[in-house]
C-alpha cells in the first residue's frame, strides 16, 4: 500500500516491463522496454538542467574565445596534473595529435585492435566481454585493462565507449577487455558491481590465453562505469560481492582509472543530489535510504576509501553538467587523505559528460594522461613482482 500511494506513472512503467520480463518466451524480448524507460527517467531528471546550462552557455558573450582557450590549454592542464605522478621523462616526450572526428565515429566504424567479441566471463548471457589487443603482441605477457562501460546504472553495454583508451593502449602493446555487465530495473543493485568482480576474476584466472599478464590488472570506466571501477578497487574480495564468484577468486586489481564517474551515493546536500539518490531508490537499488542506509554507504567509494587502496587516476570535465566536478574534487581529497598510494587528479577545462565520446581533441588527451599513469604503475610494480618470485 505504501508503495500504491508512493508510486508514480514511471514506478508502474518500470513494474510491468519486470513483470514482462518473467513471461515465458516472449520476456527476454520484453527487458529493452524497462530500460529505455529508466533512461527516460534518468533524461527527464537531467534534461531541464542540463537545456538551461546550455542555453546560457550559448549565450554567453565571448564564449567562443573562452572554449578556444580551454581547449588549448588542454596538454598544459594534463602535465600539470602528472607531475609528481608520472616520470618527468614521460612528461616531456611530445604527446600525439589528437585526432579532431569524434571517437565515437571510430567506434562504429571497424576498430583495429577489437581481437575477439563476446566472450563469456560468467553464466549470464548478459557477462561477454571483448578482447581488445594487437595482433602481432610480444611474447611476453601483457598489461591488462578492464573497461567498464556507462549508462546511468540502466545500460550497460561497450559497444561505442571506451574507444580512444583502449585504442592507445593496446597499440603500447596492453590486452584490454571491455565488459558488459547487468542493469536496472530488471537486475537490481548489488548485480552491477558483482558483474564487475566477476570480470576481474576471470581476467585474473583467464587473460593468458590472450597474452595478458595474470599478475597485473587495472580496472578504468566512464560515468557509471568509474563508479563501479572505483567501488571495485576499493573493496578488493568483499565478501558481500562474492556470492557469484568462484571459490578462491581474486577481484583485486593494481590500479583504477575513474573517468566522470559519480563517487557519492548518499550525500542529498543539493538538489541534483537529491534528485540522484530518488533516482536510485525508484530504479537501481529500489530501497528507501532512510530504510536502508547501508546498501548506499557500502555502494559509495568516497565511504570506502582505505589507506591500502590501490594507485588512482580520476579525470573529469570542469564543465560537467550531468555529474558536476564537486563529486571528483571531494573524491580526490578523501583519497589524498587516506590512501598511501598515488593519486593523479586531471581536470579538463571546458569538458562536460562524455567529452570522450564526442570531443576527439580532449578524447586523445584523456587516453595518452591514462597510458602514462598506467604504465607508470605497471613499471614500479613489475620489480616488486620480481622480488616476489625470486
Amino acid at each position: 500500500m505504501r508503495w500504491l500511494l508512493r508510486a508514480g506513472p514511471t514506478d508502474y512503467i518500470l513494474a510491468l516491463s519486470a513483470a514482462g520480463t518473467s513471461l515465458p518466451v516472449v520476456g527476454k524480448r520484453l527487458e529493452p522496454l524497462g530500460a529505455m524507460t529508466a533512461m527516460g527517467v534518468w533524461s527527464a531528471r537531467h534534461a531541464p538542467q542540463a537545456i538551461s546550462a546550455m542555453t546560457k552557455d550559448w549565450l554567453t558573450p565571448g564564449i567562443n574565445d573562452a572554449h578556444r582557450r580551454d581547449r588549448e590549454t588542454t596538454q598544459e592542464v594534463s602535465v600539470a596534473a602528472l607531475r609528481g605522478v608520472v616520470s618527468a621523462a614521460d612528461l616531456d616526450v611530445e604527446w600525439p595529435t589528437a585526432e579532431r572526428r569524434p571517437p565515437i565515429w571510430d567506434a562504429m566504424r571497424q576498430r583495429r585492435h577489437l581481437y575477439r567479441r563476446a566472450v563469456h566471463y560468467g553464466n549470464s548471457p548478459a557477462q561477454v566481454l571483448d578482447v581488445w589487443r594487437r595482433k602481432d603482441l610480444p611474447a611476453q605477457p601483457a598489461p591488462v585493462l578492464v573497461f567498464v562501460p556507462g549508462g546511468a546504472w540502466v545500460h550497460g553495454r561497450s559497444m561505442g565507449q571506451g574507444t580512444a583508451l583502449m585504442s592507445r593502449l593496446a597499440e603500447q602493446g596492453w590486452v584490454c577487455l571491455a565488459i558488459d555487465y547487468r542493469v536496472a530495473p530488471h537486475h537490481r543493485w548489488p548485480r552491477h558491481i558483482t558483474d564487475v568482480k566477476t570480470a576481474i576474476a576471470w581476467a585474473r584466472a583467464n587473460v593468458d590465453k590472450f597474452g595478458g599478464d595474470r599478475n597485473f590488472v587495472a580496472v578504468a570506466g566512464c560515468s557509471a562505469g568509474g563508479h563501479l571501477a572505483a567501488l571495485a578497487g576499493l573493496t578488493p574480495n568483499d565478501p558481500a560481492h562474492r556470492a557469484e564468484l568462484p571459490e578462491g577468486a581474486d577481484s583485486s586489481v593494481d590500479a583504477v582509472v575513474g573517468i566522470y564517474g559519480r563517487y557519492d551515493w548518499e550525500d542529498r546536500s543539493t538538489p541534483e543530489r537529491d534528485q540522484f539518490v530518488d533516482f536510485l531508490e525508484r530504479v537501481v537499488v529500489k530501497r528507501r535510504i532512510d530504510r536502508h542506509p547501508e546498501v548506499f554507504r557500502d555502494a559509495s567509494p568516497i565511504a570506502r576509501v582505505h589507506r591500502n587502496a590501490p594507485p588512482f587516476l580520476v579525470i573529469h570535465g570542469g564543465k560537467d553538467i550531468i555529474i558536476p566536478v564537486e563529486q571528483a574534487r571531494s573524491f580526490v581529497e578523501r583519497l589524498r587523505a587516506v590512501s598511501h598510494s598515488m593519486v593523479g587528479y586531471l581536470e579538463l577545462p571546458g569538458a562536460g559528460h562524455g567529452f570522450d565520446l564526442f570531443d576527439g581533441e580532449r578524447a586523445g588527451a584523456m587516453a595518452h594522461a591514462t597510458s602514462l599513469f598506467l604504465n607508470q604503475v605497471y613499471r614500479a610494480k613489475a620489480p616488486i613482482g620480481a622480488k616476489e618470485v625470486i
